[in-house]
């Protein structure tokens, strides 16, 4: 898998097509989650994502310190479920880490995590703080990597 990086401006139609399907197959058909996903959040993001056989099979955006969190954060994390077996999860999430410290300049992130990924992400460095909460129905839990 190639892992590209690019700001919203620097998309071309078909990546930024690509990225809106996976994103609406995983979250929106897959999990069965009706949510209003083009939130005006991609425009000030950096875009995360691997390719396959000129295909997007995983993907994150990324923001900077105060653009979502009060830290940089990681969101919109999504594998293609027949490359899940492949480990491209960890991959785009390790990516995206790397990007935050080289664009960002820090190692400080927050995410808000689907609780059944909690231990995904602790393999990532992440603590969970707080409690437990629903987003979209789903139950979610902040998460903190310093």
């Amino acid at each position: 898998m190639k892992i590209i990086i690019k700001s919203f401006q620097e998309l071309n139609t078909t990546e930024l097509y690509k990225i809106l399907q996976l994103r609406s197959e995983v979250f929106v058909v897959e999990q069965d989650c009706v949510y209003q996903d083009i939130d005006d959040k991609d425009q000030k993001s950096l875009h995360v994502f691997g390719i396959k056989k000129d295909k997007i099979v995983a993907y994150t955006r990324i923001f900077k310190p105060s653009d979502y969190f009060n830290n940089a954060s990681i969101g919109r994390v999504v594998v293609l479920n027949s490359e899940r077996k492949y480990g491209f999860g960890h991959d785009i999430m390790k990516a995206s880490i790397t990007a935050i410290k080289n664009q960002f300049n820090t190692d400080k992130i927050t995410i808000s995590a689907q609780t059944y990924l909690q231990k995904f992400y602790e393999s990532h460095g992440f603590k969970k703080i707080g409690e437990e909460y629903l987003e979209d129905g789903i139950p979610h839990i902040e998460m903190l990597r310093n």
